[in-house]
């Protein structure tokens, strides 16, 4: 298993906005209303840009040339150039206001939503050209662009109905647009191939509709009625699996070609199979001697009273702890809220927002439970590797977690004052992990040696 891991120093964050460009060489932080650009293997910092204001988005373009920052209590955006630093761009909504922006594909493009979403504007970097699309809908996830930039669908409502419009990114004509069959759509997302989109409606009613490129609908699934449905979708990287995660707190899986269930996964309290390995993290406190206690030694936040942890596998039958929700707050926390399938499509993750505690992954090969990990706290985030089949977690402490089919591990983050681990992201290579405190981050980098063992 691995164990042998580098940190680096501790650098300053604000909002969690910390990103990796997509090419992998520059690190881009927002320190308030700064942003940083590093040097990714050096740490260097390269460039540093003032804004206007406190930066509420960061948002690098798909070559990496450029990066976005957006201040959405201003309505302003401000784009930055790495190559050019002189040059910049300001884009003014004014006082329509402005709730989220993001880049298009090409990044040549930024699309701005306005307050109450009553207009998207898309502005070109190129020509200064504005154009404006109608009616989007505020939903969970309203816009979502094909894997391979040529698409781009676009959630609308009008006249009480919900309706896609689907735009060719190369020139923004529209290319379909048609109703769905839905009461209130919460949201679409295209396969990685580009080949199907996938419509779920509210939580109110268990939806999810799947339509081919030029709007025809392919099929529609429902697995139940008159309860909460539909909390979370997510495909597969090989577009083979779509994975919906449900208020029942159960996740069932699509097959691509009859688009029928093929296999439902049970979050249950009482794990009783001989197949899946249940890691459970236990905590020790590590002893201080007398010698320890000086002045010079305590400091605030210090690892000498940090707790020690490590995995312990528990044999079956295994109790897992289920919190009860409040049947009288919205929103209850409730089913399966986060998915995320393994680069390879080999393995999914979940979490049961009732058991916040604990991550399920599920062999896709054999559609069945292979491993249970059981925390001291709730878990805040968890990624795959973009490379390997191996996945990282936080839970707010000051440890990262590592899982692979050969093990499980439990790091300390040795960050002088404590980085408590709130989230955390992979660099492309998958050879080191962002992690972000609330205020700070710091990178991890894996061993060379030891990282061919968790392969």
């Amino acid at each position: 298993m691995l164990t042998k891991m580098n940190f680096s120093e501790v650098f300053k964050q604000s909002n969690q906005l910390c990103k990796v460009s997509p090419d992998g060489k520059y690190l881009a932080t927002c320190v308030q209303y700064r942003l940083v650009v590093r040097d990714v293997s050096t740490l260097q910092i390269l460039q540093l840009y003032t804004c206007l204001d406190q930066i509420s988005h960061m948002d690098w373009s798909s070559d990496s040339l450029f990066i976005l920052c957006a201040m959405y209590k201003r309505g302003l955006v401000q784009v930055w150039s790495i190559e050019q630093p002189d040059w910049h761009c300001k884009i003014d909504e004014g006082s329509i206001g402005l709730v989220s922006s993001r880049w298009s594909p090409d990044g040549r493009h930024i699309l701005n939503a306005t307050e109450f979403h009553l207009r998207v504007t898309v502005w070109t970097l190129c020509t200064k050209a504005v154009s404006y699309i109608k009616y989007p809908k505020a939903c969970q996830k309203g816009i979502d662009f094909s894997r391979d930039g040529c698409y781009m669908a676009l959630a609308e409502r009008r006249d009480c109905k919900d309706y896609v419009s689907v735009f060719v990114c190369e020139d923004w004509h529209l290319l379909r647009h048609f109703e769905t069959e839905t009461q209130d759509l919460a949201g679409l997302e295209w396969s990685p191939n580009g080949c199907v989109l996938a419509v779920w409606d509210s939580c109110l009613e268990y939806k999810v509709l799947l339509y081919s490129l030029d709007g025809r609908l392919l099929s529609a699934y429902s697995a139940y009625d008159w309860s909460l449905g539909v909390k979370s979708v997510t495909w597969s990287p090989s577009s083979q699996f779509l994975a919906i995660g449900s208020y029942d707190e159960k996740v069932r899986i699509l097959n691509h070609i009859t688009w029928k269930k093929i296999a439902q996964f049970d979050h249950v309290a009482s794990i009783n199979s001989t197949k899946a390995v249940v890691y459970k993290e236990v905590e020790k406190r590590t002893a201080v001697c007398s010698d320890d206690l000086s002045l010079h030694n305590i400091t605030i936040g210090s690892t000498l009273f940090n707790t020690q942890s490590k995995y312990e596998i528990c044999p079956s039958p295994v109790q897992i702890p289920v919190v009860k929700p409040d049947p009288d707050r919205a929103n209850p926390k409730i089913g399966v809220s986060s998915l995320a399938f393994s680069s390879d499509s080999r393995y999914l993750a979940t979490k049961n927002d009732n058991m916040a505690s604990v991550v399920w992954l599920w062999d896709m090969q054999k559609m069945s439970l292979v491993a249970v990990l059981e925390q001291t706290s709730a878990v805040r985030c968890f990624q795959w590797d973009p490379r390997r089949p191996r996945l990282a977690l936080c839970t707010g402490n000051t440890k990262l977690y590592l899982w692979s089919p050969a093990g499980c591990v439990s790091v300390q983050v040795p960050t002088e004052g404590g980085l408590q681990v709130q989230s955390l992201s992979w660099h492309c290579s998958g050879d080191s992990l962002i992690l972000l405190g609330k205020e700070q981050l710091c990178l991890c980098y894996m061993d060379q040696e030891d990282k061919s063992r968790l392969t």
